[in-house]
């Protein structure tokens, strides 16, 4: 039986109950000024007739007959009326249905967009309205990680081959020279499948959380890339006292080493700077690393955490990565319940911020 058949019931039911519980009123208060046997009442003034009043055997059979078409008209009332009452009431679950089908069958672009009153109704249509809005973007950006992972290791392969059918078709080839270029090549493959398993890692949430201190992490990745430093004129400013966090150390610390070198490698070509501040606040703590650079469109900032995504003329730089330094760090500030922002400088470069849940003590 439908939502909507139960409701019509139920309206019909409690509108019989009622009505019925009122006859009884009706008829109990009826009883106690009718006598048992009819009887005639004489006129004392011998100028009227006399009066008959009726038992209450003579006023069942005149009450109960209407009393029963009463009854059946109401129900009767009450099952259409509830009919058309739960449809109206139910309506928005049609909508709602629909929308659940064609997402069913792919099309995530479909929205519900339920007017009227913000009842439950319109709150559930809200939400499947945001759920599917999400779900899109999430779709669709996985298509986008697809296309790109298939794509990118196909670079570093394809190079291979062309320096090995080289070396086969030169004998005079300089073999060090050649053995140099394989070797390069053969690091940004390794580099690329460590970053794709990194963001696998990420992604399943699949760690264990510990206490950590986001301000050791930060000297670690600082003591790390300091020599990258040195080697692109690149001044690191450090900032911040303890900031107790909770997660997984080694994400936490590549998060914190993904932003220092992204930092770092789109910088000035000379005389740079990168600031690193780590603050702890109530039940909050927050990385927030910045650069100076080039500036940069705003259309072309809120795609750098997507994936293979890489700002301009960053990919021919020596340093230029595998184009997911931006994507790793969004899903580990993400596995870890937390909300990363990336803003465009006034003057130029990037201000990264990573915000998250702090220690409870």
């Amino acid at each position: 039986m439908s939502v909507r058949a139960k409701l019509a019931l139920s309206y019909a039911a409690f509108l019989m109950v009622t009505s019925v519980l009122l006859l009884a009123v009706l008829w109990v208060f009826l009883l106690r000024y009718t006598p048992k046997e009819s009887i005639l009442i004489p006129d004392l003034t011998n100028f009227g007739p006399t009066t008959f009043a009726p038992s209450r055997s003579d006023l069942w059979e005149a009450f109960a007959p209407r009393a029963a078409w009463a009854l059946g008209f109401l129900l009767i009332l009450g099952l259409v009326g509830g009919w058309i009452l739960a449809g109206r009431m139910l309506a928005p679950l049609t909508q709602i249905r629909a929308a659940t089908t064609m997402a069913m069958d792919g099309t995530l672009s479909h929205r519900v967009r339920l007017e009227g009153p913000r009842d439950e109704f319109r709150e559930l249509a809200d939400s499947f309205d945001a759920m599917l809005e999400r779900l899109e973007a999430h779709v669709a950006e996985q298509r986008r990680f697809a296309a790109n992972a298939s794509h990118e290791p196909r670079t570093p392969l394809a190079i291979s081959q062309t320096l090995l059918e080289v070396a086969r078709n030169d004998p005079e080839l300089d073999v060090n020279h050649l053995i140099d270029r394989l070797h390069t090549v053969n690091l940004r493959a390794i580099d690329l499948t460590q970053a794709l398993l990194m963001l696998s890692r990420a992604d399943q949430k699949s760690f264990t959380s510990e206490p950590v201190d986001l301000s050791l992490l930060v000297d670690e990745a600082a003591e790390t890339l300091l020599p990258l430093a040195e080697k692109r004129r690149v001044r690191l400013l450090a900032d911040g006292g303890e900031t107790p966090a909770v997660g997984s150390r080694a994400l936490l610390l590549q998060m914190t080493t993904n932003l220092l070198h992204n930092a770092i490698s789109h910088n000035l070509p000379d005389d740079g700077t990168v600031w690193v501040s780590t603050e702890a606040g109530y039940g909050s703590v927050e990385l927030v690393v910045e650069n100076t650079g080039e500036k940069l469109p705003p259309e072309l900032v809120l795609t750098l955490a997507e994936p293979f995504q890489r700002g301009t003329e960053r990919v021919r730089s020596d340093q230029a990565g595998v184009g997911l330094g931006l994507t790793i760090v969004r899903s580990i500030v993400q596995a870890h319940g937390g909300t990363l922002t990336i803003e465009g400088r006034p003057d130029g470069g990037l201000r990264v911020s990573a915000e998250g849940a702090a220690q409870s003590h």
